[in-house]
């Protein structure tokens, strides 16, 4: 089993390109080569420098290449799709011309990457992980996201660029019927699956039954933890997914509530040979604490075998 470790700029806080709390782009790359990461995520768009031959020239001076970009956006929403074709072009562009992740893999297609993630419904935030309550899109809003979905993937294919669909907690593709509507709309030579362990969790799906339902569409995987007692408060008090980060629902891996060792074990019985982005969620204010929670994680992922 060969599988490669990433990080992203999420576990320094970074989401919101527009927050003025995040950390310079340089903290974070020296960062991550610091905890011994050889590949990371774009992070959002205009965070990294959108100049290839700048962001090349950054890259390899910290010993790093692209694992993968995101899309995370509203995706149902006819007004908002023309900005999220021109943003495909633009990440997908970038990826095709910087390096980017060794192409190591197995069935599952290689990097690099186009994460396709659904985000920007407030009460699907609110209610993350709370699948009795969370209001479900109608029929009409369903088939124009999957519609939006499959154009983006189409484009991000013309530029070598492998699209994968993120499930995730917070956004309209978050439940098990959910994500098995979606395999069966899209198929696997359109775009794959990237599933989280921490949002399946977060879900209620265990991530190793559902890392094992899809495993055939699963092209690319991340990896988080999750603090059971935090999450079990914000789920009682509604808390919306994001606040739910900055009060510290997630924590390096090997600290919280998934069986790293038991998903170890099933990734080498079914002979997983791709990228893994491990991921930690946070409040950019409490960057400082991001260098020691992203070494401590790729620790103890190696300690089980990884």
């Amino acid at each position: 089993m060969t599988i490669h470790i990433a990080n992203a700029p999420c576990s320094w806080g970074v989401d919101d390109p527009k927050n003025p709390h995040l950390p310079p782009y340089e903290k974070v790359l020296k960062e991550a080569a610091q905890a011994g990461y050889k590949s990371i995520e774009l992070g959002p768009w205009t965070y990294l420098p959108t100049d290839p031959q700048v962001l090349t020239e950054k890259l390899n001076q910290y010993g790093l290449s692209l694992v993968a970009g995101t899309i995370f956006d509203d995706l149902v929403s006819e007004e908002n799709f023309p900005a999220m074709i021109e943003l495909t072009h633009n990440i997908c562009r970038n990826l095709s011309k910087v390096p980017t992740a060794t192409k190591t893999h197995g069935d599952n297609f290689p990097s690099p990457y186009l994460v396709i993630i659904d985000f920007g419904n407030a009460e699907r935030a609110r209610l993350a992980g709370q699948y009795h309550k969370a209001p479900r899109l109608s029929d009409s809003d369903w088939q124009r996201m999957m519609s939006h979905i499959t154009e983006i993937s189409r484009i991000a294919q013309v530029y070598g660029v492998r699209p994968v669909i993120h499930p995730h907690a917070g956004g309209c593709i978050e439940y098990a019927d959910e994500i098995e509507q979606l395999v069966q709309d899209i198929p696997h030579s359109v775009a794959g699956l990237c599933l989280d362990t921490g949002h399946l969790y977060y879900s209620d799906m265990d991530p190793i039954t559902w890392l094992g339902r899809y495993f055939d569409r699963i092209d690319y995987i991340h990896f988080k933890d999750v603090n059971d007692t935090v999450f079990r408060d914000v789920i009682a008090r509604e808390v919306d997914f994001f606040s739910a980060c900055a009060e510290g629902v997630m924590c390096p891996i090997g600290k919280g509530a998934i069986d790293y060792p038991a998903v170890r074990a099933f990734l080498a019985e079914r002979n997983y040979q791709g990228w893994i982005t491990i991921e930690q969620e946070r409040d950019p204010r409490n960057a400082d604490g991001s260098l020691h929670d992203v070494t401590e994680s790729l620790r103890y992922l190696n300690s089980v075998g990884f």
